[in-house]
């Protein structure tokens, strides 16, 4: 069962926040925390989250590390489909996209695998969100760890990641 936390945005950081937390916290955005215990078996980090926080997966987004023409790009897109890699390639004027290796991307964000969140990564990678949030009023992305996420508005997530918008999900 996961477990709801308002932010108030006058109050300061909790401590053991994540740095997308205190990121969120310190632009005064409004943003809700879920945790929820992470099950190591799970097959996928972005189902178990839908489901652990009874949220539509079509809301639950996850972040995606890819390598386009040399260069690496986040890409959040819904848990319930799929990257469109050439789609991505597409969005940030580049021809050709490949998932980036896993330990670059850890590297590079300062998260692991399965907890990378788009917002306080240790180096801030261009970043495309999928047309689909535009759709809802609020959207979940990964908190920083596994087991933890954020609701937050898909105009915020935009804003504080200075993403573009483009369809570049599948179903």
């Amino acid at each position: 069962m996961a477990k709801k936390q308002k932010n108030q945005k006058k109050q300061p950081q909790q401590s053991g926040g994540t740095p997308a937390t205190v990121a969120l916290t310190t632009a005064g955005v409004d943003f809700t925390v879920h945790s929820y215990e992470h099950d190591p078996s799970h097959p996928s980090y972005g189902e178990e989250a839908a489901e652990a926080m009874g949220v539509s997966p079509d809301r639950v987004f996850k972040t995606l590390v890819a390598d386009v023409d040399g260069t690496l790009v986040v890409a959040v897109v819904p848990v319930a489909g799929s990257l469109d890699l050439k789609a991505l390639a597409s969005a940030v004027g580049g021809k050709r996209a490949a998932m980036a290796d896993p330990a670059l991307a850890e590297r590079t964000t300062g998260y692991v695998r399965g907890g990378i969140s788009p917002l306080g990564q240790r180096r801030r990678l261009r970043t495309v969100l999928d047309a689909s949030a535009d759709t809802h009023t609020t959207i979940c992305v990964s908190a920083g760890r596994r087991g933890l996420e954020v609701e937050l508005s898909p105009k915020d997530l935009l804003h504080l990641t200075e993403a573009v918008s483009a369809p570049i999900a599948r179903a």
